[in-house]
């Protein structure tokens, strides 16, 4: 699992058609599924959140463009999901809750 950290942000289009700014986490490949992936959350679960609380975070795949772009997709199977868990939990094992 290579998970490559980044600050860097994306916007999305919520369910209501509104742009939601969101801050990403970071990506990562997968060999198994060939595909590459990142987790984010949405900037505004930040306000409000003490240090205690879990902040919901979300996950896509996405193809990188000729821009550097991305263009996200949702993720298709259990077992795409179970791979994303694993590398969220060792990140936050990784972190000892002092990433920010």
């Amino acid at each position: 699992m290579n998970q490559n950290p980044i600050d860097g942000q994306l916007t999305i289009i919520d369910a209501e058609g509104n742009e939601v700014l969101c801050q990403i986490l970071f990506t990562l490949d997968s060999e198994e599924f060939g595909k590459k992936y990142v987790v984010f959350y949405e900037i505004s679960e930040m306000s409000g959140a003490d240090d205690d609380s879990e902040i919901p975070l979300m996950a896509a795949s996405y193809v990188e463009n000729e821009n550097g772009e991305g263009e996200l997709s949702e993720i298709e199977t259990d077992e795409e999901w179970e791979f994303i868990q694993a590398a969220v939990s060792d990140f936050d094992a990784q972190c000892a809750g002092d990433c920010e």
